[in-house]
């Protein structure tokens, strides 16, 4: 299993954290910062996921009109590590 952090541009979150495993499955997902309730609620919905799958559902996603999210950056992280 290999670990990422990811430091977020234009959101409130301030890193984030994750593994894959080598099927390219992502556990331990966390935030540092944000809106912790739905952040957690990120975490939990995307353990085991597919981490492809999950970057292309959350790519684009939008927050307040800042162009980008928590969400979105998440997946600019999982993008940049080619999973």
């Amino acid at each position: 299993m290999e670990h990422y952090t990811y430091q977020p541009k234009g959101v409130c979150a301030m890193q984030i954290e994750y593994d894959i495993d080598e099927e390219g499955k992502i556990h331990n997902l966390k935030f540092k910062g944000g809106c912790n309730g739905n952040l957690k609620a990120i975490g939990r919905l995307l353990e085991g996921a597919d981490a492809k799958n999950a970057a292309d559902i959350l790519r684009g996603n939008d927050c307040n009109g800042k162009g980008t999210s928590c969400a979105d950056q998440l997946a600019k992280s999982l993008d940049e590590i080619a999973v």
